[in-house]
This record gives C-alpha cells, sequence and structure tokens, in this order.
C-alpha cells in the first residue's frame, strides 16, 4: 500500500532506512512516527526474513521499533542494487546507516558518494565509536558503551562492583540524539539548500547522557561512584520502606525538606544540626535514612504516597512493568497504543512521548513484512513488472 504517514509533520520527507539492531531503528522511528517516508532496506540474503535484531520478527522488540515503515529487499553486494539504492537517495531527503564505518565504503555508498547525486540529502552515521580516531573499526554494543562511558560505575549499590542498567539506554540515546541532529540538518537546510553528514555513536550518546555526573569530574575533579537509591547530591531522595513496600522520595531543597519534615509527622528534624542544612544531611545521609525508614514502616506505601503529594513533596510507588501500564495516569497520556498487525491481529506497543496540538503522532500502520513493498517501491522508480521479476531471478531484489 502507498506510504500512510503517522503525522502530517515530517510527511513531506522522505527516509531510507538501512539500519539494524538498535540504535539506528531508534532514529528512523522517531522520523516515521512523525510521518517521514521511511523505506527499509532489506537484505535478500535474511532467510525467510529473519529479524534484524536477532529475533523473530513478530516479536515484541522488531514491532515496536519497526512501525510506520515501508520495507523492500535490496542486495547492496550487487552493482545493481547498489545502483537502486543510488536512484533512491537522489529523491531522498535522507539516509540512516549504522554499518561499521568501513562498510559503507566498500560499498560505495558512503556520503561523499551519495553527496556527489544528490548535494540536498542529509547522511546519518550511528556506530559504536565513530567514524574515525583509534577505535573506529571495533564492534560497537550497548552494554560496551555503558562501561566505557562511566555509567556502569556509577550504578548498582556501593561496592557492588559494575552494574548495567535495564535498558540499553546507549543504544536508545545514541537514536533519539542522531533523530535530533537530523532534524537539525533539514532545519539549516532550508537556508543553505544543503544536505550534511550527520554523526553520533554510543559512546558520545553515553557520555553526554552522564550529565552533571560528567560535570562533576570536568569542573571539581569529583569521581562519582556507586550510590544505590540514593541520589548522589540531593538528599534525602531515594528509596524507602514502607509497612507493605518501598517509595521513592526526592526531597530536594530547604523548601521541600521542612514540608517533608511536617509530612513525615517530625517537623523537629527541620531543626536538628545533623540535618539542617544541605551539607549536614550529606554528612549524616545513614543517620538520616534510618530515622525516616523507621517513621515510613509504620503506614503503607499508598498513605504515605497520598500524605507526602498532598504536602507537596515528590513521591511516587516503585511499579513493576506491567504496574506501569496499568496506572491511571500512564493511561490517560496514552503511552500504549493499538495497532493492527495482519500477521498478529490487534496488538499494543509503546507510542511517542511528545505530543503536538495541531500534528499528532499516530500508529498509522504496523511494522512491516519482509520485503512487503519492494515491488510498490520499485514500481515508484520506474521498474516495470518484467524488470522486477529479473532483478529477483537474479537475487538482486
Amino acid at each position: 500500500m502507498p506510504h500512510q504517514p503517522a503525522s502530517t509533520a515530517l510527511a513531506r520527507f522522505t527516509v531510507l532506512d538501512l539500519t539494524r539492531v538498535r540504535a539506528g531503528p531508534t532514529c528512523v522511528r522517531q522520523l516515521a512516527d512523525w510521518g517521514a517516508n521511511v523505506i527499509k532496506i532489506e537484505s535478500p540474503e535474511s532467510i525467510g526474513g529473519a529479524s534484524d535484531l536477532g529475533g523473530p520478527r513478530e516479536g515484541p522488540d522488531f514491532q515496536n521499533l519497526h512501525r510506520n515503515k515501508r520495507s523492500m529487499t535490496l542486495n547492496l553486494k550487487a552493482p545493481e542494487g547498489c545502483a537502486i539504492l543510488k536512484t533512491l537517495a537522489q529523491r531522498a531527503d535522507v539516509l540512516v546507516e549504522n554499518y561499521r564505518p568501513d562498510v559503507k565504503d566498500r560499498l560505495g555508498i558512503a556520503y561523499q558518494d551519495l553527496r556527489k547525486l544528490n548535494p540536498r540529502l542529509v547522511y546519518a552515521s550511528i556506530s559504536g565509536f565513530g567514524q574515525d580516531g583509534p577505535y573506529r573499526e571495533r564492534p560497537g554494543f550497548d552494554q560496551i558503551a555503558q562501561g566505557m562511558g562511566g555509567l556502569m560505575s556509577i550504578t548498582g549499590l556501593p561496592g557492588q562492583g559494575p552494574v548495567r542498567v535495564g535498558i540499553p539506554i546507549a543504544d536508545l540515546a545514541s537514536g533519539v540524539f542522531t533523530a535530533f541532529g537530523i532534524l537539525v540538518a533539514l532545519l539549516e537546510r532550508e537556508v543553505s539548500g544543503e544536505g550534511q553528514w550527520v554523526q553520533s555513536s554510543l559512546l558520545q550518546a553515553q557520555i553526554f547522557m552522564l550529565d552533571f555526573q560528567a560535570a562533576r569530574w570536568l569542573m571539581k575533579g569529583e569521581v562519582a561512584g556507586q550510590a544505590g537509591n540514593n541520589h548522589p547530591t540531593s538528599i534525602p531522595t531515594g528509596v524507602f520502606e514502607t509497612a507493605d513496600g518501598h517509595i521513592n522520595l526526592g526531597v530536594a531543597g530547604t523548601a521541600i525538606w521542612i514540608r517533608f519534615c511536617d509530612a513525615l509527622g517530625q517537623p523537629e528534624l527541620a531543626a536538628d544540626p545533623r540535618f539542617a542544612t544541605t551539607k549536614a544531611r550529606s554528612d549524616h545521609r545513614d543517620a538520616l535514612s534510618a530515622v525516616i525508614n523507621a517513621a515510613t514502616r509504620t503506614g503503607t506505601s499508598a498513605e504515605w504516597i497520598e500524605r507526602m503529594n498532598q504536602a507537596g513533596v515528590p513521591c511516587g510507588p516503585i511499579n513493576r512493568i506491567d504496574q506501569v501500564f496499568a496506572d491511571p495516569q500512564v493511561r490517560h497520556l496514552g503511552m500504549a497504543q493499538s495497532v493492527n498487525s495482519p500477521a498478529l491481529g490487534e496488538i499494543a506497543i509503546i507510542g511517542q512521548p511528545v505530543q503536538l496540538s495541531r500534528t499528532p503522532s499516530r500508529l498509522a500502520a504496523p511494522p512491516p513484512a519482509y520485503g512487503e513493498h519492494t515491488d510498490e517501491l520499485l514500481g515508484e522508480i520506474g521498474f516495470d513488472a518484467a524488470a522486477r521479476a529479473d532483478l529477483r531471478r537474479r537475487g538482486v531484489i
């Protein structure tokens, strides 16, 4: 079927998606969900249309990453395949790839090759460690970037040893940052008339996500360590026990600290010299945590959450993932959205976390079947049925 825009916001842009695994598809999902005409190019060597994530194509991972796209097969190792890609690139606004840096050079589809054909093309590359430098040829993987980028050294309980976070944060961040870079390049193109090469990497994205922890080192020479569930600088912020489980508390600043002491039923804590200032609370963190835990154990999580929020103290539950999607606010926000899949029936996947008032995003189409739109897309650039049959017979598509 023809392109069904998920939004009118980016519907005028055509994107060639040469990505695989997670970082690249995360980037392209952002463009597809806002209406871009995304053409997902897959290798005809993928036996039975196996998922490029390493799991089943019908699995939740693939379904969540590849909605709102069309799919075609194209053998880029064949000269005819590269020629077709170049024809597509002449008409495209954006190309996104996350090959190892040398692959696109060998195929003759690097930025310097395609910009000669289409100077307006915004060409985006995501790699493990960058397009040049001493680690250029290394294969990239999320957990490797989490370790090299410092995240695993500050995650987990003190003395526990390195801990990875429970999501592929380097993959996801590099994908979202690259999508942002693409949009910046498209905006700039409106002035200059020219495209450019957008680059990011798992390592760069992971380091950027260190945020204030990185700033602490760069500006003050402070090397952060593991703090477990305790916030490293905002005290008391962390996980506290209740009569039936645990809650999160976020007590930052003097005003919230005073409100918290009142809501806890111990207003005298605010004037206790051990806890009266930010520094004092930091110096006596363990003693303060013991006092708070003794108090919060006397009530249920729901009771404390209600009391703290009524007092204007940030407080919330620690939900399992099933509880997240049962939460009334999450349901109100529509974070789980339905789409009808010919292969799976009606499925629910994650919606966009950003809302636009006039040009909202929606789930317009389920993830495409393997090569579902190959004939349609080749027809759009002039290949008739006989030519398509010949390409298929020769393994180009």
